[in-house]
């Protein structure tokens, strides 16, 4: 890291996109404005820097004249997965760039993976790991059949792709009723053999499935809880329609959209004790499990909770389906000075 000007640091924002928005983008007329923003607010200059495998050789040279790297570019995107981006990106951090978030803490916590690992915290539940399709065909069958619904979904990916709920059909012949997360999809119901060997690409680029209970609350809504760091920086709440069957006026009707995502602040009264969670017991136990430290946390990064049955007392529980560590973007209106704060903080930690 170039530490010649203690208070002046450059950063690059890099986002996919092809050579025409690599010519053009600006931090003005940037979709992350707002951020270039409020780092400009903390004394560090930052730039756009949109990425393709077309040009990876010049996003290179670019990125190694910054201090500091933030990426925005989901796991899939048209069929393109990210690893030239990743293998690029651990190229520059091992020159010197300080890499957010790096693509090894993406493979720890930005995975579907991790909600085996950290299955026993206080957000996991009944979730099982299939390494190999041969693991899959063997394992899932009973599991479906004694554990009611599931859910299934490939270690990386975005959109909903390679997430299913899948039901047990009562037939002689083992048979089951899917549903993608995918928007615009209907339920299908298929022999169990032609679903299995549906799924055998998701143990390509990503490795394994991922399976966990349905949750039964989920029309009650998602909150995906926004983290700068270890700390809390908003929430959203959205009414999602994935994984829920469409209405008889089908999936592409305005009852089958998505509710807008609601957001807001940290200090949100209704949000207060999944914050205390989060900031206290839940990613202080996942840093530890997973062997991550304060400065590798990504500077913008969240986990999407579901509810969970009530306890004992009534409270709500929350289970978590899924952390968001490659591109987590919209971010509510307090989470750009956040990341502002934690990324001067991590260059002036790098500095003493």
């Amino acid at each position: 890291m170039d530490t010649k000007s203690p208070h002046r640091y450059s950063v690059a924002i890099v986002s996919r996109g092809d050579a025409d928005a690599r010519r053009d983008t600006t931090p003005q007329n940037s979709r992350f404005v707002r951020v270039f923003e409020a780092l400009a607010a903390a004394g560090i200059e930052a730039q756009p820097a949109i990425y393709d495998e077309s040009f990876a050789g010049a996003v290179r040279e670019q990125l190694l004249g910054v201090d500091g790297v933030l990426v925005w570019v989901d796991p899939i995107h048209q069929g393109k997965t990210r690893a030239e981006l990743d293998a690029l990106l651990r190229d520059v951090a091992a020159r010197g760039p300080w890499v957010s978030a790096h693509p090894e803490v993406i493979l720890k916590m930005g995975v579907k993976e991790v909600l085996y690992r950290t299955r026993q915290l206080g957000w996991g539940a009944d979730t099982h790991r299939y390494d190999t399709a041969a693991a899959f065909r063997t394992e899932f069958p009973g599991r479906l059949r004694d554990g009611g619904p599931r859910v299934l979904k490939q270690n990386r990916g975005n959109g909903g792709q390679g997430v299913w709920k899948v039901e047990a059909l009562p037939n002689a012949v083992p048979a089951v009723r899917v549903l993608h997360a995918l928007r615009g999809s209907v339920p299908e119901d298929m022999a169990l053999e032609v679903f299995l060997a549906r799924c055998e690409p998701y143990f390509g680029w990503g490795g394994c499935i991922i399976d966990q209970p349905f949750q039964s609350r989920l029309p009650d809504g998602m909150i995906r809880c926004y983290m700068s760091g270890a700390k809390v920086a908003g929430f959203g709440h959205q009414m999602i329609k994935a994984l829920i069957p469409p209405p008889p006026e089908g999936p592409d009707s305005p009852e089958a959209q998505p509710g807008p995502r609601i957001m807001h602040g940290p200090d949100a009264p209704q949000f207060q004790a999944l914050r205390r969670l989060m900031e206290d017991e839940w990613t202080p136990q996942m840093m530890e499990l997973l062997a991550i430290d304060a400065a590798s946390l990504p500077v913008i990064w969240d986990a999407d909770f579901l509810f969970g049955p009530r306890d004992a007392d009534g409270a709500d529980t929350y289970v978590l389906c899924e952390i968001n560590a490659s591109s987590c973007f919209a971010i509510p209106d307090e989470a750009p000075a956040a990341v502002a704060r934690t990324v001067r903080g991590r260059f002036v930690g790098a500095s003493r």
